[in-house]
């Protein structure tokens, strides 16, 4: 396997991947056009923020599996084309914290004693002392808009000047705030009552131009703003019209809509509005973090199929993974097993764990059990990271439930799959780590090894069926592994499951459902 580095990346981390056994090529600076046709060979991808990971890149990246992005923002890769073609795309959240904290609070106390200005002015050789009056923060408020890993950081050194925090972050809890020293707050509120605001979040659909000019209309009248998430948070045009009318005593900002910052770019016009080149993970301990963090998240990507740090499929922490990966194995054989038998396009896909499992977060086993289902009806590649896109792409809706009571084992997924025509419903269990069982077919009870050909048979429960499609399966050379045999009461139907050595030929099956006693036969490959 081989991984291409396209941007600039601290040699600790180039180190890592080459001391590995994936191939490492560095080509940095291509155009688009130039990376569209290098991507080709590669099953890796390691950018930073230069790099555009576009559909059109996407589309030519023919053994593509990852993206790595060597920090925290990923708007410069369309997500959605990757996720659909499987390629997961991972990022490097924790490398620069810290960076990122301390230059946000630098530009808090630029803001606040006019440093960029007066340096400036004095290297003119004015020494004017008044028209750089400056502020305290100590008793002030700061709102926080994003109260993640970066923006607790910010509010710690922030608490140690002595100012109040609030923030608005509707993915933390109360309790977890107020442990930190922080008051939670709606978002209008936290516009309304700071004197200082800085943002920390993730540049999506919903958080584009979070403050525009209706917010700034919230604001104290000269509060000062700082920006060192991502250009595009904020409305680079409203922000200029709220400095302009003197709304805003002042603003600081490191990321910008359109990076390089255009040298006409009206904020450049402002005197009160401090600008950075996208400074803020800029610092040699934190390129050297999200290097050395992107190299070991890559190898373990594409060696183990471990993701960290994912942020199109559910990333989860390295012992849970161990404790659910047999799960996975038990969901996904479910899946293929059910699609195999039901006839028709699944509506609604209904998943029920039962016993230990439903201790564990399910969502990666609910995405296994997609995957499953999806695979043997599909030509197009089906994985971890596609799978529930594919799904909800098909109409398929899936529903989840838990409950800590399993019946009859320590452990039970229960899949119930609705079709236009029928019900239908599978269960499984671990007997241990490696031994996966169906336990139940509809409500059919059945003790059958979900691997290699099985043969799913409904057929009446009468003297000499075993013995008719056995003598079938003999004659066409085919063994059988085990057999398992599953029934509501004497002389009804009943269900029989063969588990065979070799996939047997289309005429094999054509005999079996000529038996009078066959009401069906499925063949399901796993």
């Amino acid at each position: 396997m081989k991984v291409l580095i396209s941007d600039s990346l601290a040699k600790e981390g180039i180190e890592i991947l080459k001391n590995s056994k994936i191939g490492v090529d560095v080509k940095t600076g291509m155009s688009p056009e130039e990376l569209r046709n290098y991507i080709k060979d590669y099953e890796g991808l390691v950018i930073r923020s230069k790099t555009k990971v576009t559909s059109d890149i996407i589309k030519s990246a023919k053994k593509l599996k990852v993206v790595g992005r060597a920090g925290v923002g990923v708007d410069n890769i369309d997500i959605p084309a990757a996720t659909e073609r499987g390629i997961v795309v991972m990022n490097t959240p924790g490398g620069n914290t810290i960076s990122a904290a301390e230059h946000t609070v630098s530009m808090l106390l630029a803001l606040s004693r006019n440093i960029p200005q007066a340096n400036q002015s004095l290297k003119k050789g004015l020494w004017d002392k008044k028209k750089f009056m400056g502020t305290e923060v100590y008793g002030k408020v700061l709102g926080i808009i994003g109260l993640g890993k970066i923006g607790t950081e910010v509010a710690g050194r922030a608490q140690s000047f002595g100012m109040h925090i609030i923030a608005y972050d509707p993915f933390i809890s109360a309790e977890k705030a107020d442990k930190l020293g922080i008051r939670l707050e709606t978002f209008e509120n936290v516009l309304k009552k700071s004197d200082y605001i800085t943002v920390h979040l993730p540049l999506t659909s919903d958080t584009r131009h979070i403050i525009n000019d209706k917010e700034f209309g919230l604001m104290k009248q000269s509060t000062r703003i700082i920006n060192c998430a991502r250009g595009g948070i904020i409305d680079e045009d409203a922000l200029c019209r709220a400095v302009k009318s003197g709304k805003l005593a002042g603003a600081a900002v490191d990321v910008f809509e359109k990076e390089p910052l255009p040298a006409d770019s009206p904020l450049l016009l402002y005197e009160n509005i401090i600008v950075t080149p996208h400074l803020a993970a800029s610092t040699e301990e934190a390129q050297i973090n999200v290097a050395q963090d992107i190299a070991h998240q890559i190898i373990d990507a594409l060696e183990n199929e471990n993701y960290s740090n994912a942020v199109n499929i559910p990333s989860i922490d390295s012992k849970v993974f161990k404790e659910i990966r047999p799960y996975f194995n038990l969901a996904e054989r479910l899946g293929k097993l059910q699609r195999q038998l039901v006839d028709g396009h699944i509506k609604v896909l209904r998943i029920e764990y039962s016993g230990d499992v439903a201790n564990y977060d399910v969502t990666p086993i609910t995405v296994a059990t997609i995957k499953g289902l999806l695979e043997p009806v599909l030509n197009k590649v089906v994985n971890y990271v596609n799978a529930s896109f594919i799904a909800r792409e098909r109409g398929i809706k899936v529903v989840e439930s838990k409950t800590s009571k399993a019946e009859d084992f320590a452990n039970l997924i229960t899949i119930y799959t609705q079709t236009s025509s029928e019900e239908s419903s599978i269960a499984g269990t671990l007997f241990s780590e490696d031994d996966p069982r169906i336990v139940r077919i509809n409500d059919y009870h059945v003790d059958a090894v979900p691997e290699g050909f099985m043969l799913v048979c409904i057929n009446k429960d009468m003297p000499g069926i075993m013995g008719n499609m056995g003598t079938i399966l003999g004659k066409h050379n085919v063994n059988i592994a085990s057999m398992t045999l599953g029934r509501k009461k004497q002389g009804e139907q009943a269900v029989t499951v063969f588990n065979l050595d070799n996939e047997p030929p289309k005429e094999t099956l054509s005999e079996i459902e000529e038996l009078k006693e066959i009401i069906s036969v499925k063949l399901v490959r796993f």
